[in-house]
């Protein structure tokens, strides 16, 4: 197989601390704020950034949230979010513009500053991207659209700035890019075939492992409400 040349300079780094962003609800450190300089990479992603819920963001197999800076235009001219929107509107960490989740694969290794990551599965997004980007339906356009972006499980630290270059080294699986994989996830609609493939695709997350494990197995229905809907009951 020859390895596709792909390369990007990397547009902007975000991080963020847990804060209580809304009255009554769950704490959150979707707001990404851009930083300047190196910024070291540890096991479980930027050492300065955070998350306020390591079950469905952050963690070592969730560890960066990459995002394609094109996508803004298309959210813009669907007259989703304001031309003057600002990367890191999703609360991602780093934005290029080359990478896609059509040109990007499960299992790709890439190298990111002086670190070497490894994407491992598309995001899932939750209630509190309707409530950061002021568009409650968000969560349910962004998963229909398949623009969510993916994230990266660390396999070497290293340091990384706005500037510095990530660029694919490794593909391991080409007939798995994020976007059909991520569409599957989501959706729920894949034959039982596929679902048992991805179900053995071993650079995934396991919690997505099991989700196609589940179907294969015929399970089709979901309950996202935990997920789409706040339920913390506050």
């Amino acid at each position: 197989m020859i390895l596709p040349e792909l390369s990007a300079e990397i547009g902007g780094i975000f991080l963020g601390r847990i804060r209580e962003r809304w009255q009554g609800k769950s704490p959150s450190a979707i707001q990404k704020d851009a930083v300047s300089g190196q910024q070291v990479i540890s096991p479980a992603g930027f050492s300065e950034d955070a998350q306020a819920d390591l079950t469905v963001h952050g963690g070592e197999e969730k560890a960066i949230h990459h995002y394609a800076q094109e996508h803004y235009v298309d959210w813009q001219s669907e007259g989703h979010m304001a031309a003057a929107t600002a990367p890191a509107a999703f609360g991602e960490n780093i934005t290029t513009t080359g990478l896609t989740e059509e040109n990007l694969c499960i299992g790709d290794i890439l190298r990111l500053g002086t670190a070497t990551v490894q994407i491992s599965q598309g995001r899932q997004p939750c209630w509190k991207l309707g409530l950061h980007t002021g568009n409650e339906k968000m969560p349910y356009i962004f998963q229909k659209t398949g623009r969510t972006g993916w994230y990266y499980r660390m396999l070497e630290t290293g340091v990384a700035e706005a500037g510095s270059r990530i660029t694919l080294i490794e593909r391991r699986n080409p007939d798995w890019n994020v976007l059909r994989v991520t569409r599957a996830r989501l959706t729920r609609r894949v034959s039982r075939e596929r679902a048992e493939a991805l179900a053995g695709l071993a650079e995934l997350t396991s919690g997505w492992r099991l989700a196609f494990s589940r179907m294969a197995a015929g399970e089709i229905s979901e309950d996202t409400k935990a997920r789409l809907v706040d339920q913390s009951g506050k």
